[in-house]
């Protein structure tokens, strides 16, 4: 486990503080991923609001509980990348098309403009790009259901 030289706290109006070991304050840091995809959990740098690194995080787990807790919390407000789990129906296999999806988060409606919102990530991930640009991943093309991957083949 990796000592770390910092605190991390919330203000009063709900702000990231990063205070580092010499008694520098930071307010309205932010946790960024370095791999959001393929690797969410490594990499992870803290950025004062300016953009400059404060910290660098190998990774999540190495964290003290209370401060993993406060950087995953903030990650999930602002992180919204709902996880495609089966595509349910395609208007028409050209674009502009209307794709209804079961996510993690529900049932979703997007239009998909043109096969190039379509992105292949490392491994057998997918991003999927609508047209108010709310990104959707599918983490492994392969463990979709095989209605799913011909719909899918059509696009890629």
């Amino acid at each position: 486990m990796t000592d770390f030289d910092f605190r991390l706290s919330r203000n009063a109006f709900g702000r990231l503080v990063f205070t580092s070991a010499s008694g520098e304050v930071h307010e309205g840091a932010l946790p960024v991923r370095a791999f959001p995809i393929s690797a969410a959990d490594e990499g992870l740098s803290l950025v004062a609001a300016n953009g400059q690194e404060l910290a660098w995080i190998d990774r999540l787990s190495e964290l003290p509980d209370d401060t993993r807790a406060i950087v995953e919390e903030e990650l999930a407000r602002r992180e919204f990348m709902p996880e495609i789990s089966r595509i349910l129906h395609v208007s028409s296999y050209t674009t502009p098309s209307n794709w209804t999806v079961a996510t993690n988060r529900g049932e979703a409606t997007f239009t998909l403009k043109g096969e190039e919102d379509i992105r292949r990530l490392a491994g057998a991930s997918l991003l999927i790009a609508d047209n108010h640009g709310v990104h959707f991943v599918i983490r492994d093309l392969h463990a979709l259901d095989k209605v799913s991957r011909k719909i899918l083949d059509r696009f890629l």
